[in-house]
């Protein structure tokens, strides 16, 4: 009989010739993949181990079975070569068994160097090296449940609904013989399957009927059957396996968006990242747990894993927990035509891994994968997998984020079943405005294609504070707002199947150097270390959850200057009432949003009550702007000061404060503009043939775009370029 034993004890780790005991899970950039663009270490080092052979009789075999080692790992065991692995998010195993002696010495090399082969190499995220999630030893009859085939346990559950009733279809692939098969559900029954053999593999085929199935429907029932599958060779039981499943039917409908088991189930959702604040992504089961409990308590239903393959305990959380999610492989950013093989692989990893998974939707082919354009290799390759796909679950359906750069018209769009976009108007460029404006278009062009929001968000950190926030100034106020923007044009928007904001948690990105905190990327609801939630957490809380709540927004802005200060009440309450000092001072009724306007003299204490619901917080009035609100000293000149002239604007004559449009319509406008983006990082800034997005460019001063796109320009740069655009006369003069 199969006997698993957890192998996570005893590891003597490596780097660069300096060596330390660890247990796993275990990454060496927990610490340097979170602090900033200075590169954080990648390359291969090393996990060793001894160990005395496993208690185990003549024919037996032993697997080493790895849950995650990020990105390559190649397993050695006395001196000898018995596995290598490229991808870092998935199950693999090794069998050691003919290399097994009394007394064992083990190597993995865990490597995440750069390369042109193996998914991810570029993408806004850390990609930590290491051993990260558990591994264990398995040891087996020769007759066994096939462990060798893409990390996967040998056992597929496909749920038929027919009406009220559903056929459980069963497939089993197994090593050595087997005389039979059976599989059971717990409280339905038993089948014995169909066995063929075919190179030297048993498979096995047979289902079951359950008649008047309870359905897994979500948050509301998120119900799961248990079936084992045993298997018996000369006689005898030699193995057997579990799993769980869950019968459900989904669809889309491209005017009315998702539908679950016959209803209407917009999908809510939010994107996690697996890592967290000084432990990477080495995340324990409690860690695990706590990520799933803070994402029901906004009230989410569905969950966008990016952008690779979390681990089965995650998966089974969401299986018993009613979240809907959209499962992708690490095929991101930059399409390398070394790593099509790798992308085919993961998906094989992907889907085998998890096709028991109620939970799971569909299998989403890349990321935002055409920012250095789309080639006719790029296209092969998204072919592929679309076709593979369908081969290995016709029942699930094919998926693609895309960037909101890519035309609305490429046949990459139109490749999978669905697909989201990834915009970011509001943050990046344009304004929030122009999200709305996109979707009516695209919708409008493409009335029959199905489409979702797979990302959007606003970066803050939860220092940085203002009464008057606006785009770029990463306070927690400017995130708050554009999500109160986002939450609206959804609600009037049903085509939409579904919404993910990015994201649920902020992340390490050790490229980025934003807000005063380096290495992450700051747009999560909740912070890294998941201590404290941002008021954008709870507007979404307003309008997904029914847990009643009053949250007070601004409660880590203390110190106002202004006189008059705005209060900004969040709650799915319908009615909220405003004391200050103790005194009611107004009752508003409404949803979501309750504004009032406040006069401050001193210090305050302001208390925001709903029923038995309530919240409070105190404030200051103060003389002089707290400079720790703000990211820079511009920031806090603008924040209460009336705009004066800017220097760099000449009546007349075009400047960076220009906008592209303005700029653009001139002759010698328009010259400067292309051989000043020609110089942009990456390569020529081409904007898309799109005529909403080439309005909402057009819209935005050529200072802005150059900052949210990618130059790095200090203020002599930026004189220089203005000095130019002031010998150029503005159109009319």
């Amino acid at each position: 009989m199969r006997k698993t034993v957890l192998f996570n004890e005893g590891w003597i780790f490596e780097k660069e010739g300096a060596s330390c005991p660890v247990t796993l899970p275990h990454t060496w950039n927990a610490q340097d993949g979170q602090t900033g663009p200075a590169m954080y270490y990648r390359g291969e080092c090393s996990y060793k181990k001894t160990f005395e052979r496993p208690e185990m009789k003549e024919g037996q075999r032993v697997y080493l079975e790895f849950r995650g080692v990020n990105s390559s790992a190649r397993v050695i065991l006395n001196g000898k070569t018995c596995a290598v692995h490229d991808g870092g998010y998935s199950t693999f195993r090794a069998d050691i068994t003919d290399l097994l002696q009394d007394n064992n010495q083990l190597e993995v090399l865990a490597d995440n160097s750069p390369n042109e082969r193996v998914y991810p190499q570029k993408a806004d995220f850390t990609f930590y090296g290491g051993i990260y999630r558990d591994v264990y030893m398995i040891v087996t009859e020769a007759s066994h449940f096939d462990l060798d085939y893409y990390g996967g346990s040998g056992f597929k559950i496909t749920p038929r609904l027919k009406g009220k009733d559903a056929e459980i279809v069963f497939e089993t692939y197994s090593a050595g013989k087997a005389d039979r098969i059976t599989v059971s559900v717990e409280g339905i029954g038993e089948t014995e399957l169909s066995l063929t053999k075919k190179d030297g593999k048993v498979y096995g085929s047979g289902s079951l009927t359950i008649k008047g199935v309870h359905r897994w429907d979500g948050l509301r029932d998120p119900y799961l059957y248990r079936a084992e599958a045993v298997l018996y060779a000369d006689g005898e039981e030699a193995d057997r396996v579990f799993d769980r499943f869950g019968c459900r039917e989904y669809s889309f409908d491209p005017e009315k968006g998702f539908f679950l088991n016959g209803r209407s189930y917009p999908l809510h959702g939010v994107s996690r990242h697996q890592d967290r604040l000084g432990v990477g992504n080495a995340l324990t089961k409690e860690m695990h747990d706590e990520d799933m409990d803070l994402i029901l308590s906004v009230g989410a239903n569905s969950i966008r894993l990016a952008h690779y393959q979390h681990d089965q305990y995650f998966y089974d959380l969401c299986d018993e927990k009613g979240m809907v999610v959209w499962a992708e492989i690490p095929y991101i950013t930059v399409h390398m035509e070394g790593g099509r093989e790798n992308t085919i692989s993961q998906m094989k990893e992907l889907i085998t891994q998890n096709y028991n998974h109620a939970s799971v939707i569909c299998w989403a082919l890349s990321n935002e994968i055409t920012l250095n354009g789309v080639t006719e290799d790029l296209m092969e390759n998204h072919r592929i997998l679309n076709d593979l796909v369908h081969t290995m679950d016709p029942g699930r359906v094919s998926a693609m984020a895309n960037l909101f750069l890519l035309e609305t018209d490429s046949p990459l769009v139109q490749l999978p079943d669905i697909r989201g976009y990834n915009l970011y108007y509001g943050w990046y460029v344009g304004d929030m405005t122009d999200n709305e404006v996109w979707l009516d278009d695209f919708h409008a062009k493409h009335p029959d294609t199905v489409i979702g929001l797979t990302e959007y968000g606003a970066d803050s950190s939860i220092a940085l504070q203002s009464p008057k926030p606006e785009k770029g100034d990463f306070t927690e106020t400017y995130q708050a707002l554009y999500h109160e923007h986002m939450l609206e044009i959804f609600s009037k928007r049903p085509y939409l199947w579904g919404t993910y904001c990015w994201n649920m948690f902020e992340f390490a990105a050790a490229g980025r150097d934003e807000a005063g905190d380096p290495g992450k990327n700051h747009k999560g609801l909740i912070t890294f270390d998941r201590k404290q939630k941002k008021d954008a957490y709870y507007i979404y809380k307003a309008w997904w959850s029914g847990e009643k709540f009053v949250h007070l927004c601004g409660s880590r802005y203390h110190d106002r200057i202004e006189p008059v200060t705005e209060i900004k009440v969040y709650s799915n309450m319908d009615r909220v009432t405003l004391f200050v000092d103790g005194r009611e001072f107004e009752t508003k009724e409404g949803s979501h949003v309750f504004t009032f306007s406040v006069p401050i003299t001193g210090t305050h204490r302001i208390e925001a009550v709903s029923g038995s619901c309530r919240d409070q917080m105190e404030i200051c009035r103060v003389d002089t702007p707290n400079p720790a609100y703000f990211a820079s000293a511009d920031q806090v000149r603008n924040w209460f000061d009336e705009p004066e002239k800017d220097p760099m604007d000449r009546e007349g004559f075009l400047s960076v404060n220009s906008t592209m449009g303005e700029i653009g319509r001139t002759e010698k406008g328009a010259a400067f503009l292309a051989g000043l983006m020609s110089r942009r990082p990456g390569g020529d800034a081409k904007v898309p043939d799109n005529p909403a997005v080439q309005a909402m460019v057009a819209r935005q001063s050529l200072k802005k775009l150059l900052q949210q796109g990618g130059f790095k320009l200090d203020e002599k740069q930026l004189a220089e370029i203005n000095a130019v655009l002031n010998q150029i006369p503005a159109e009319g003069n």
